[in-house]
């Protein structure tokens, strides 16, 4: 995987090259299982009496599409929890340990997961890389001017690419169930395919001057290519400093000058930077949307289909100023 950490995780190199380092000394006196990070990891004594091949994913998004394809056969965590900022993620002492127990790590790839090298550098875990194979959308703007845009999830046609790569690595791992998780692959990119189809359907519908997508992040890329909208944001890639004020500005700009309705913000982030521009322009802010992690399992994107729909449905429902 090539490296494309951003600049400011590189001012965060020293900090987690020892972070790892003191987390491999916590590995050589540590007889132990990990707790875990996420919300519903196993304990030791879960972990002690189920013997499934573990798997490890590095956000939440990608632990459901893997569950998918498992179908059972593997067991499937997440290293982030529900709600983590996925770019700027700092591994801890028990992720390493974690890692080091699992037979496969799933990462994103195309510069998400900047942190992730030094994470399974040294350990003797296979990993594969999900989005290889996808053709990328690069980012225009700021100082990540010609990096890959690493949201490819955001277009389920995208995540058919996914699932094939999960497919295969999963049988590398676990042979004795490769026709299952091909049987499980295919189904689940039938789904994938539906949903793409309802999300290009529907935003299809809205009329050629509310065909505009305004968010805080630069994470719609591929979503709006798929369903033929206009991409604007104020920043390319949530990083530490955020929204300057002629991000902001150019942001309003756009608004203004393109009559936009409604903007939108993500979960993950603050949204008070698309406030100031809302108010500015008299633009309504949409219903949050979804991006780097899904939510509780009783919240409104508990699996990656229902986030896709929620945001799209949402988009929708803003632009079109509720009138579906």
């Amino acid at each position: 995987m090539p490296h494309t950490s951003h600049t400011h995780h590189r001012r965060r190199a020293p900090l987690l090259a020892a972070a790892v380092a003191a987390a491999t000394l916590l590995l050589a006196g540590c007889a132990g299982p990990s707790t875990g990070s996420q919300s519903g990891a196993s304990d030791g004594g879960a972990r002690d009496a189920d013997a499934r091949p573990v798997v490890l994913t590095t956000f939440t998004v990608l632990a459901d599409i893997a569950e998918n394809v498992a179908g059972g056969h593997l067991r499937v965590e997440s290293i982030t929890k529900v709600g983590a900022e996925i770019h700027g993620y700092e591994p801890t002492p028990g992720d390493i340990r974690r890692a080091s127990e699992a037979d496969l790590i799933l990462d994103n790839g195309m510069g998400l997961e900047a942190w992730f090298e030094q994470f399974v550098s040294g350990l003797d875990v296979p990993h594969a890389v999900v989005s290889d194979g996808i053709e990328p959308i690069d980012i225009r703007e700021d100082a990540y001017s010609g990096m890959p845009n690493p949201h490819a999830w955001m277009s389920p046609l995208n995540v058919q690419v996914y699932v094939d790569n999960m497919a295969e690595a999963f049988t590398r791992i676990d042979p004795e169930h490769a026709e299952a998780y091909a049987a499980n692959a295919q189904a689940y990119k039938t789904k994938l395919q539906d949903v793409q189809d309802e999300l290009v359907q529907s935003l299809e519908a809205l009329p050629r001057q509310q065909r505009a997508l305004v968010t805080c992040e630069g994470a719609f890329s591929y979503l709006a290519r798929d369903a033929r909208l206009t991409e604007k944001y104020i920043w390319a890639v949530n990083a530490e400093q955020q929204a300057t004020p002629q991000q902001i500005a150019s942001a309003i700009e756009f608004v203004r000058e393109n009559d936009v309705p409604a903007v939108f913000c993500e979960s993950t982030v603050s949204d008070a930077p698309m406030r100031q521009v809302a108010e500015a322009t008299d633009a309504a802010l949409g219903d949050v949307l979804y991006v780097d992690s899904l939510s509780e399992a009783d919240g409104p994107v508990p699996t990656y289909l229902d986030l896709i729909r929620h945001d799209a449905d949402a988009i929708v429902a803003a632009l079109s100023g509720g009138q579906q």
